[in-house]
């Protein structure tokens, strides 16, 4: 067995177990022991000492749209994963659409992989996709190591990933299932969404009114009566209404296998602040008004919401024109994340310990990558570390992803990202990255 490589030290580690001063133990990548923090460090290792700045996790992002191959201009796996080291992400999963091809079936995975694995600066897995007639295709896409399968149930924005009907829905689910997979779901009533008034023009209030809370209840309901009778395993994606959380809660306590995300933008945007025209918050389901945004934090709080991702969503600026009937939906927050969440974490009485549980621990455990997302023994020395206390104003100009529109421009947030590890090797520097070392990663 070699001898330790890699000494790291804080006086704030974030560990399972809370937070506190230690010095960490690498050997090829992984991590060996947690020793208090004066103790001496083994011969030959190499020690950097990151005194009062805090040592999180590497972040695990499960909601990452990369376009890459056939959209590159809109996202690459190359600028994608520099955005997301830069933001304190060691390890994404990438969603199978809006790529062309979209990840529907086994030799579309195969040329996605090809295209990531010279590009991905950070560990990435894949997705696949369920859509209307490609049943046959989702086990040959888990046995080639998907980590669940996506769809949608209203329409999706791009014509080759359709959404599923109820009936498409239950047999996709039914086959998912008795494979033992994950279905992940964009779940908005395509009945409802019908009935509400169509948006047109720049009035944000116009395009809220579009996608009702009624919405994503229904579907949500649905849902969770369709695991119910099927035995299945779901997870809802982006939670927007906050009126569905007791229905999930309910549906745990009766043993229905389902959990839940939400995203940054959910949690630190709120409709009543969003400029006419201002399209870079639009998002499907839609950011909502501030007394919602409340009731997110407190299903946080409580359980109810598993873990916050980014669902970065990016577009070229030709797309995001000023009527939000026709302007791209999706919100470009890779790299904004940690500091985005922690900065109203604070204000809300919340510590880095739930910001990692939230944002590393919880999405690695969705997906079963057990050696990512906490400082333990035997996990991948994988980290962030995070000047929690120091401020930056949101320059576009400075994001790594390949179109600068972000949501945040000019916002001053809490939480400047230092450096980030992936493996025992330093990803990112201040900003500046390293050349590309991430792994494709299967499910486990």
């Amino acid at each position: 067995m070699s001898e330790i490589d890699l000494v790291l030290r804080s006086t704030r580690v974030v560990t399972p177990r809370g937070t506190r001063a230690a010095t960490v133990t690498v050997r090829d990548g992984k991590i060996v022991e947690l020793l208090p923090h004066g103790a001496p460090a083994p011969a030959g290792a190499r020690v950097e000492d990151f005194g009062d700045d805090v040592l999180l996790p590497g972040l695990v992002d499960t909601h990452v749209h990369v376009n890459d191959p056939g959209r590159t201009e809109w996202e690459g796996f190359w600028t994608a994963t520099r955005a997301a080291a830069a933001g304190g992400i060691t390890t994404l999963v990438d969603m199978p659409l809006n790529s062309l091809p979209p990840t529907t079936t086994e030799a579309n995975l195969h040329t996605k992989r090809e295209v990531a694995r010279s590009k991905a600066h950070i560990d990435v897995g894949f997705w696949g996709g369920a859509v209307p007639g490609n049943i046959k295709d989702l086990r040959p896409l888990h046995d080639a190591g998907v980590f669940g399968f996506k769809c949608f149930l209203s329409p999706s924005g791009v014509e080759e990933f359709p959404e599923l009907d109820q009936e498409q829905l239950a047999a996709a689910l039914g086959e998912i299932a008795g494979f033992g997979g994950l279905l992940i779901v964009h779940a908005e009533d395509p009945v409802r969404l019908e009935a509400a008034p169509q948006p047109h023009g720049p009035k944000y209030a116009d395009f809220l009114a579009s996608r009702p809370r009624v919405s994503e209840n229904d579907a949500i309901a649905g849902l969770i009566a369709l695991a119910r009778r099927l035995s299945a395993r779901v997870h809802i994606l982006h939670l927007s209404s906050s009126d569905a959380l007791p229905l999930i809660a309910d549906a745990r306590a009766e043993g229905v296998r389902v959990t839940v995300e939400t995203c940054p933008h959910f949690l630190t945007l709120t409709a009543e602040e969003i400029p006419d025209g201002a399209t870079e918050f639009k998002c499907c389901p839609p950011i909502r008004e501030a007394a919602n945004q409340d009731a997110l934090w407190q299903g946080l709080a409580d359980g109810t919401i598993d873990c916050v991702v980014s669902d970065h969503s990016p577009s070229t600026a030709d797309l995001k024109t000023p009527d939000f009937g026709d302007a791209w939906g999706g919100i470009s927050s890779l790299q904004l994340g940690l500091p985005a969440v922690w900065t109203a974490a604070r204000e809300r009485g919340h510590t880095l310990d739930d910001v990692a549980r939230w944002m590393a621990t919880a999405p690695a455990a969705l997906v079963g990558l057990h050696h990512k997302g906490a400082i333990e023994p035997g996990r991948d020395a994988d980290f962030a570390v995070l000047d929690p206390d120091a401020t930056f104003t949101v320059d576009p100009a400075g994001l790594q992803h390949r179109n600068k529109i972000t949501a945040y421009a000019g916002r001053t947030l809490h939480g400047v990202v230092r450096s980030t590890w992936l493996r025992g090797r330093r990803i990112n520097d201040g900003g500046t990255p390293a050349e590309p070392a991430g792994q494709l990663l299967d499910r486990p």
